[in-house]
Order: C-alpha cells, then sequence, then structure tokens
C-alpha cells in the first residue's frame, strides 16, 4: 500500500502556529508531510533558509512523520520526485483563493496526477502571516502565542541585530 505523501511548500518565513495547525490538521488525512522551503530569489526574506529550517525542525520535533525539507525551481517536479500524491495549501480568507487556484491549474496542466489539496486555515490564526507577523514584531508587538517559541526567540534575536547595525 503506497504512503500517503503531502508536500507542504512555502517560504515559512517564519513558520507561525498557523502553519502548525495546518500541518497537525493534514496529519489526519495524509501518513507523511514534507515542509519544503522554498527558495525564491525575488523575495527577500529576514531569515535565511537553514534558519527557516531549524526553526521548522524545533516546532515539529515531535512529529516523526513530518519531514523538513528546501526545494529551487518547479513545485511539482520536486513532489513528483518526492513521491507525493498532493500539495498542501492553506486558505486563510478569500482573497487567498484566487491566487492558490491559478495555481493549482496551472500545477494540474504540468503534473495532472499531482491533486492540490486546500484546507482552510483555523478561525485562531484567520489573520496571521509571517509577513504580518514581522511587521508586527519589528515594532515591539507582542506576538508571543502567535508563534512556537523558537520561532519568538529567533524574532527576537535577529531584531535586536538589526536594530544594532
Amino acid at each position: 500500500m503506497k504512503r500517503k505523501i503531502a508536500v507542504y511548500p512555502g517560504s515559512f518565513d517564519p513558520i507561525t502556529n498557523g502553519h502548525l495547525d495546518l500541518i497537525q490538521r493534514a496529519l489526519k488525512i495524509f501518513d507523511h508531510i514534507v515542509v519544503a522551503v522554498a527558495t525564491n530569489a525575488f523575495k527577500k526574506s529576514l531569515f535565511t533558509i537553514e534558519e527557516r529550517m531549524e526553526m521548522i525542525r524545533g516546532s515539529l520535533v515531535d512529529h516523526p512523520n513530518v519531514s523538513i525539507d528546501s526545494f529551487d525551481g518547479l513545485l511539482v517536479k520536486y513532489a513528483k520526485a518526492r513521491k507525493a500524491r498532493a500539495i498542501l495549501r492553506g486558505l486563510r480568507a478569500v482573497t487567498d483563493f484566487e491566487y492558490e487556484f491559478q495555481l493549482a491549474m496551472m500545477n494540474r496542466r504540468l503534473e495532472p496526477e499531482i491533486e492540490t489539496v486546500f484546507l482552510m486555515t483555523g478561525l485562531r490564526w484567520v489573520f496571521l502571516s509571517s509577513s504580518i507577523l514581522k511587521e508586527a514584531a519589528l515594532h515591539g508587538g507582542d506576538i508571543e502565542g502567535m508563534v512556537p517559541e523558537i520561532v519568538f526567540q529567533k524574532l527576537r534575536e535577529k531584531f535586536e541585530m538589526l536594530r544594532k547595525a
């Protein structure tokens, strides 16, 4: 019997409790989830790929059926190489849907055997994005409880370092 593997791609700059909630709920559907950190030369990231992967690993230490990897290039080719049956995507609001729908249709056109599975973000996290979180943290907002502890500490360190520079 084939394992049901899903790839959950994203920049995860940084991973939030919303991402973790989605992963935990997806584990009820899939046997294994690959959290795939995308390298995007066009997007300026706060954290390096290595830092993001370290924070994800630290956040998912108790989840042996989740692996963490990075990829560059076409997502569906990466998913196929990982023997994934699905690409996992989260939807926060209607505004996410149009963009995600376009991506899903292109991915289906490129690799018809790989499905895109959308899960709605948990209501508790519907407002949360990495961008909004970083903005709040940069200006001294209290983000505790919105990110795993390891991320909270790394954000604090990163912004203290940037303020001193």
